[in-house]
């Protein structure tokens, strides 16, 4: 059985699609940056992610955990990065953030990262 994070995983292209139909240079604009601002240059593609994941626990986007999540383990963070960079959110979010943390568990169950 899918549990919500796969479903999100599952849906989220299809639904991004969707919206491309209605704003497709709004979603192409954002996608590009999204590509350009990611790549590796002073900082590698691993620590951009982490300091996405950061500010999206920071800031409360549990889409934004799930994608930058699975974007950090893909570019070889561990599950310890990957938790310091929660806490460091904490440091600047408090406990809203701290609540959100969760998600980064339900990512990894997803992913099948073991913690």
């Amino acid at each position: 059985m899918e549990n919500e994070v796969q479903v999100f995983f599952r849906d989220f292209m299809k639904t991004n699609q969707k919206i491309a139909k209605h704003i497709p240079e709004t979603v192409k604009t954002f996608m590009a940056l999204h590509e350009k601002t990611t790549q590796g240059d002073a900082l590698d593609k691993k620590q951009k992610e982490l300091i996405a994941l950061g500010i999206a626990v920071a800031t409360h986007c549990t889409s934004c955990i799930y994608l930058h999540t699975q974007a950090a383990v893909q570019a070889g963070a561990t599950v310890k990065e990957v938790l310091e960079t929660a806490s460091v959110a904490v440091l600047m979010g408090g406990g809203p953030a701290f609540s959100h943390i969760s998600e980064i568990l339900k990512a990894f169950d997803a992913l099948g990262v073991k913690y």
